[in-house]
C-alpha cells in the first residue's frame, strides 16, 4: 500500500442493540480479507467486546486447526475510567487516534461501535468514510432515526441517532473536508410482502432523501450468520473448512456479496485487491 494512501474507514453504527451490527461487521471484515486487502479492525464497544471475541475465536481456530484463514489486525479501545469528563474525553481521543496510527498501513479499517451514545462512538463516526447502520425492519428500530406522526406515519423530524450522525458529518467536514457515505441497511427483511414492509419502504425512502443516506437491503434472518461465531468463522470461510454449502448458505453468501458490491469502494482500492 502506498504511504500516501490513507486507510478507508468503514464504521458500523446504531444506538439500538440487536440490529445485527456486529454480525455485519465481522462479515464485512472477512469479505475484505478474502478479497486480498489488508484490514484493520477496531472495537470501541470493547466492554461488550463482541467483535474482539470474534477475532479471538478466529485466531484460536487458526492456531488449533492450521487453516489458512486471513486475520485482521485488531485493536480494542476501552472507555476511560478517569473521573474528569474532560480528561476522559482526551484520553479516549488519544487512544483512538493511536489505534488509527497503528493501522496506517491497512487498506481498510472497520470499526464496531456500541449500541449507545458515547464519546468514543461519536468520535468513530466522525472518522467514517462509509457509515453502515443496520436496521431491523420494524417501527421500533426506525424510531432511532425518525419521529413519526402515529396516525399518518408522516415524518415529523429526525430522531436522536440521525441528529448525532449529522453532527459527526459536520465534524468530519471541519477536520479534513471529507464526507461520510451513510448507508442504512435493512436487516431481517420478511420474505413475505406485508403492509408493515410496505410502510417501512415508504417512510425510509422519504427519510433517505431528507437526511441523506443510501438505503440498501441487508441480511435475512438466517441462523448461519450467528452459528459460526464461536469458531471465528463466516460464510466465506466454509470452502476452506470443507463445510458443505446448503441452498440457505448460498443465499446468505449472495446477500453479503451484494452488500460488498454496493459499498462503492474507491476504484484505487479495488485495483489493489490481490484476490
Amino acid at each position: 500500500m502506498s504511504v500516501e494512501t490513507k486507510p478507508y474507514i468503514i464504521v458500523l453504527g446504531n444506538e439500538k442493540g440487536g440490529t445485527g451490527k456486529s454480525t455485519v461487521t465481522m462479515h464485512v471484515i472477512t469479505a475484505l480479507l478474502w478479497k486480498g486487502y489488508k484490514v484493520g479492525s477496531i472495537d470501541v464497544d470493547a466492554r461488550q467486546g463482541t467483535l474482539s471475541r470474534y477475532v479471538e475465536n478466529r485466531q484460536h481456530r487458526v492456531q488449533q486447526s492450521g487453516l489458512a484463514l486471513p486475520l485482521p489486525t485488531h485493536i480494542a479501545v476501552f472507555r476511560s475510567n478517569l473521573e474528569s469528563a474532560t480528561a476522559a474525553r482526551q484520553e479516549e481521543e488519544m487512544q483512538f487516534t493511536q489505534a488509527l496510527e497503528q493501522l496506517h498501513d491497512c487498506h481498510f479499517i472497520v470499526i464496531d461501535t456500541p449500541g449507545s451514545d458515547t464519546h468514543l462512538s461519536r468520535l468513530a463516526h466522525s472518522y467514517a468514510n462509509t457509515l453502515i447502520t443496520p436496521l431491523n425492519d420494524s417501527f421500533i428500530d426506525l424510531d432511532m432515526l425518525v419521529r413519526l406522526a402515529p396516525d399518518s406515519l408522516d415524518i415529523l423530524r429526525p430522531s436522536t441517532y440521525a441528529e448525532m450522525v449529522w453532527d459527526q458529518k459536520k465534524q468530519r467536514a471541519m477536520r479534513d473536508g471529507g464526507k461520510i457515505d451513510w448507508i442504512v441497511l435493512r436487516n431481517r427483511l420478511a420474505s413475505i410482502h406485508s403492509r408493515n414492509r410496505e410502510e417501512m419502504e415508504r417512510v425510509l425512502g422519504a427519510l433517505s432523501k431528507r437526511i441523506g443516506f443510501r438505503l440498501l437491503p441487508g441480511f435475512g434472518e438466517r441462523v448461519i450468520f450467528r452459528e459460526l461465531f464461536l469458531n471465528g468463522l463466516t460464510l466465506l470461510d466454509m470452502r476452506e473448512t470443507g463445510t458443505p454449502m446448503t441452498l440457505s448458505h448460498v443465499a446468505a453468501k449472495q446477500e453479503l456479496t451484494d452488500l460488498l458490491d454496493r459499498l462503492n469502494l474507491p476504484p484505487a482500492l479495488r485495483d489493489q485487491a490481490v484476490a
